[in-house]
């Protein structure tokens, strides 16, 4: 089993940036898809982006395309996020996740989980 530990969440005004970062440990950090998911207040916890084990593929949700960039570091065991024209409703608590790498980016794959981070968007 990969343990994931999150960071780089915060308090961010409307249109401002984040950058997440995951870092991962126990076991062979490229044997695993890895993804992002996030759980705002009173809703469902839901996909945001999910990255192969190279890196060279990559899928987002709708909702963040174009504002939202994923990438890994396989040399630093580390996943990240890059969030940019941060908006209210962005505002959950973001969660990375890994996936046995032989499902592809299959967005029901996910069965490691991080504790999550905080993100707080203000209008």
């Amino acid at each position: 089993q990969v343990q994931l530990v999150e960071s780089g969440g915060g308090l961010v005004q409307a249109g401002g940036s984040l950058r997440l970062s995951c870092a991962a440990s126990g076991r062979t950090f490229s044997r695993y898809t890895m993804g992002w998911f996030r759980q705002a207040p009173g809703k469902e916890r839901e996909f945001v982006a999910g990255i192969s084990w190279s890196g060279l593929r990559t899928d987002y949700a709708d909702s963040v395309k174009g504002r939202f960039t994923i990438s890994r570091d396989n040399a630093k065991n580390t996943v990240y996020l890059q969030i940019n024209s941060l908006q209210p409703e962005d505002t959950a608590v973001y969660y990375c996740a890994a996936a046995p790498r032989d499902g592809g980016l299959g967005r029901q794959n996910y069965n490691s989980w991080g504790q999550g981070t905080q993100v707080t968007v203000s209008s």
